[in-house]
């Protein structure tokens, strides 16, 4: 190994928990704190309990409470700009509704074109 590039390892590391258990393990550090260990994990001690750092459970759930609400905001939206007497059409419908609406306009284009040609202009056939 190179010399002077490595951390210093000590055998003697004492861990302390949140809970009041101490061991030692061998790390680069001399002193380290835990919020955790196997005396107080739920994993090992067969309880079942919440382990909340710092609020964590606490802003998860507002995180879900506002998540709610906007879904909540966002569903009454949608359901008062639908209208609730008009019919689910199937998309034939539609294309149907939308090619007769497009003839309608067509033949309105035509009378009004045919109307503002002059008399001379006119071909027998449309007088």
């Amino acid at each position: 190994m190179k010399k002077g590039i490595h951390p210093n390892w000590t055998h003697q590391a004492q861990v302390t928990c949140s809970c009041g258990n101490k061991f030692t393990v061998g790390s680069t550090s001399d002193v380290i704190q835990v919020d955790i260990c196997n005396k107080c994990h739920p994993f090992f001690t067969g309880e079942m309990k919440f382990v909340d750092r710092q609020g964590r459970v606490d802003k998860f759930m507002k995180k879900v409470k506002k998540a709610e609400d906007i879904k909540s905001k966002s569903i009454k939206k949608v359901s008062a700009d639908k209208n609730p007497t008009q019919e689910a059409k199937s998309y034939k419908d539609v294309l149907r509704q939308q090619q007769t609406v497009l003839k309608q306009v067509g033949k309105n284009r035509n009378q009004k074109s045919s109307e503002e040609k002059s008399p001379e202009e006119k071909t027998p056939a449309e007088a």
